[in-house]
């Protein structure tokens, strides 16, 4: 028995596997978990854009894509003066031309 305690009190670095094994320096071991960091945020950020794309097609498909905003209604003369320019287009008459005399003289 004397010879097994002798040898547990021997016990060192050396012989339990213990010594001189290498160290990852402090800044390796931070940049590894800020990298973590940030695939875990990437994975979040794409699983939002995921989301967002689903409901943008969602309200293209339901017609609500514009968030509600009306078309600009034209008054009488706008639709007769827009009406007219696509008449007349190619002809070189413009009847809405405001440049244009309406009287001589």
């Amino acid at each position: 028995m004397d010879e097994e305690k002798q040898q547990g009190e021997n016990k060192t670095a050396e012989n339990t596997g213990e010594g001189n094994q290498p160290k990852t320096p402090k800044v390796i071991d931070d940049s590894n978990k800020a990298a973590e960091r940030l695939e875990e945020a990437n994975a979040k950020r794409e699983a939002l854009l995921e989301r967002e794309e689903a409901l943008a097609a969602h309200k293209q498909l339901s017609g609500e894509a514009e968030a509600g905003i009306t078309p600009k209604k034209l008054t009488e003369d706008e639709k007769w003066a827009e009406d007219a320019k696509k008449r007349y287009a190619g002809t070189g008459l413009d009847p809405t031309d405001d440049e244009t005399p309406t009287t001589y003289g």
